[in-house]
C-alpha cells in the first residue's frame, strides 16, 4: 500500500478554490461517529480500535468506512466541499496542506486538560507534519521508514554478502552489479521513480534539499541535491545494474522483488506485512538499513487523524481522535502487524509479529530520519517533479536538464502558492 496518493494538481486547485467550512453547532459526546479509512488490510484494526473506544463511551457508534486508495481522495474532496465528510478521517503529509489551509480540518489541543494529543508521545517530526501556520489539526496514527529489502537466495547464489549498516553508496552499486544476471533475467537492484522509497532518501543522504523550510524555493538547483539523484540514474545507465524505466513501469518493482527479478528494492515498513503474508517470499527475504551517502538518512512519514471541520459532534470525534492516537489504540494496531503505531513504547508488538524479518532496522531509523517534504499544495509540484524525473530516469534527458526545468516550474508554483495564501 503506497502512501504518497495525491490530488490530481487540477482537481487540487478546484478544491483550495471551492471549499468552505464551519463547525458543527453541536458539541454533544454521544451518538454516531463515521471514520474514513483507505487500506483494507487495516480494516481489521481499525474495527477493533473503534470498538474498543465504543465501550468507553456508553452510547456512542462508530462507523468505520473504507474507501480504496484509488478513489479516497477524490471522494474525500468531494465529501468535504458538500458538507457531508466523515467526522473523523486519515490524512498523509502530501495532502495535509491543502485541507488545512482550506479550513476543512479542526485543530488539536496539545497543553492542558482538554489536549487531544501531547507532542512528547511521538517523534517530532510526525507532529510537525500535522502542523499548520502554527496550529495542530492532526494526530500522529503510525509512521513509515525505509529500508533495503534483499534476497538472501540471490545473494547466496552471487556470493555476495548481506547488506548491513556499514554499506555505503558505492557498496550498493558494486554488490548491485555482482548481483545482476543478464541471463537469468535478475538485475541487482530496482529503481523506479519513487520519491519516498528513493530519491528523497538518497536526496537527504548526499546533503541535499527538496523545498526549503519556508516552503518558498525548490532545492532542484544545489549540487548535492542533484548527487542524490543522479545515484539512481547511475544504476540504470552506467552501471547497468537495475532495470531500465519501461522494464519497471510495466511491472511494479514489489512485484519484480517478490517473482526474484530484482534482488533489492528500498521500500517502506508499510510493505513488510506484504511480504511477510507469503511463507516462501518470508524465508528468502529480509532487510537492512539504507546504504549512507555523506551521511545516512531516510524520510519519515505517516499518517495521522484528523477531524472534518463541519462535524455536527466536534468533541466526540476529537474524544475518538484522542483515543486512536493513545496507547491503547497503538497497541491494537501494532498487535495486527499492519502499520507501526507513532506512539512511543507500544512499536514492539509490530516488529515481534514478523520475527523472520529484521523489522527493528525500521524503528532504529527514527533517530536519523528526515521529515518528508511538503508546502501547501504539494500535488501540483510532486505531480511535476514526477514526470520531469522520469525523462532522466529514462534516459531521455539529461539530469541536469530535468532537474533545471523542474527547479523552475516548482519555483513558480511555490510563488503562486504564497501569493494564494497571501
Amino acid at each position: 500500500m503506497r502512501r504518497r496518493s495525491l490530488l490530481t494538481a487540477a482537481a487540487a486547485s478546484a478544491f483550495a478554490a471551492g471549499c468552505s467550512s464551519s463547525p458543527g453547532s453541536s458539541d454533544s459526546r454521544r451518538g454516531r461517529l463515521t471514520y474514513g479509512i483507505w487500506d483494507v488490510a487495516q480494516l481489521p484494526a481499525m474495527r477493533r480500535a473503534a470498538r474498543e473506544f465504543e465501550r468507553t463511551r456508553p452510547g456512542v457508534r462508530v462507523d468505520v468506512q473504507l474507501t480504496p486508495n484509488g478513489t479516497y481522495w477524490t471522494k474525500l474532496r468531494t465529501a468535504c466541499t458538500s458538507g457531508t465528510a466523515p467526522d473523523v478521517f486519515w490524512m498523509n503529509g502530501p495532502n495535509f496542506g491543502l485541507y488545512a489551509d482550506a479550513g476543512q480540518l479542526l485543530p488539536l489541543e496539545t497543553e492542558g486538560g482538554e489536549a487531544v494529543l501531547r507532542p512528547a508521545d511521538y517523534p517530532a517530526d510526525l507532529v510537525s507534519l500535522y502542523r499548520w501556520n502554527g496550529v495542530q489539526y492532526g494526530a500522529p496514527k503510525d509512521f513509515d521508514t525505509v529500508g533495503l529489502w534483499f534476497n538472501k537466495e540471490l545473494f547466496d547464489r552471487a556470493k555476495v554478502d548481506y547488506p548491513d549498516a556499514g554499506w555505503t553508496w558505492q557498496d550498493l552499486i558494486t554488490n548491485a552489479q555482482r548481483l545482476t544476471d543478464r541471463r537469468r533475467g535478475v538485475h541487482g537492484i530496482g529503481v523506479p521513480v519513487w520519491a519516498q522509497e528513493n530519491y528523497y532518501d538518497s536526496i537527504a543522504q548526499a546533503g541535499g534539499w527538496v523545498i526549503s523550510e519556508d516552503r518558498k524555493r525548490s532545492g532542484y538547483r544545489d549540487p548535492r541535491t542533484l548527487e542524490g539523484l543522479r545515484l539512481w540514474v547511475d544504476l540504470i545507465h552506467r552501471y547497468r545494474a537495475a532495470p531500465t524505466l519501461q522494464q519497471i513501469t510495466d511491472t511494479d518493482a514489489t512485484q519484480l522483488f517478490q517473482s526474484g527479478r530484482i534482488a533489492m528494492v528500498q521500500d517502506a515498513s508499510y510493505n513488510a506485512a506484504t511480504y511477510y503474508a507469503d511463507p516462501e517470499l518470508r524465508a528468502k527475504v529480509d532487510v537492512a538499513p539504507l546504504a549512507r551517502g555523506r551521511r545516512r538518512a531516510t524520510v519519515i512519514h505517516g499518517l495521522g487523524n484528523v477531524v472534518y471541520a463541519r462535524t455536527p459532534r466536534p468533541e466526540l470525534a476529537r474524544d475518538f481522535v484522542r483515543f486512536l492516537s493513545g496507547r491503547r489504540a497503538s497497541q491494537i494496531q501494532g498487535r495486527y502487524g499492519t502499520a507501526i503505531p507513532a506512539f512511543h513504547g507500544t512499536q514492539r508488538a509490530w516488529a515481534e509479529g514478523m520475527p523472520e524479518f529484521d523489522l527493528q532496522v525500521f524503528l532504529d531509523a527514527v533517530d536519523y530520519a528526515v521529515p518528508y517534504p511538503t508546502s501547501g499544495n504539494t500535488a501540483a509540484w510532486a505531480h511535476k517533479e514526477q514526470q520531469l524525473l522520469a525523462r532522466a530516469w529514462s534516459g531521455d534527458e539529461s539530469l541536469d536538464g530535468a532537474t533545471t526545468a523542474l527547479a523552475k516550474a516548482m519555483d513558480q508554483l511555490l510563488d503562486q502558492e504564497g501569493r494564494a495564501g497571501s
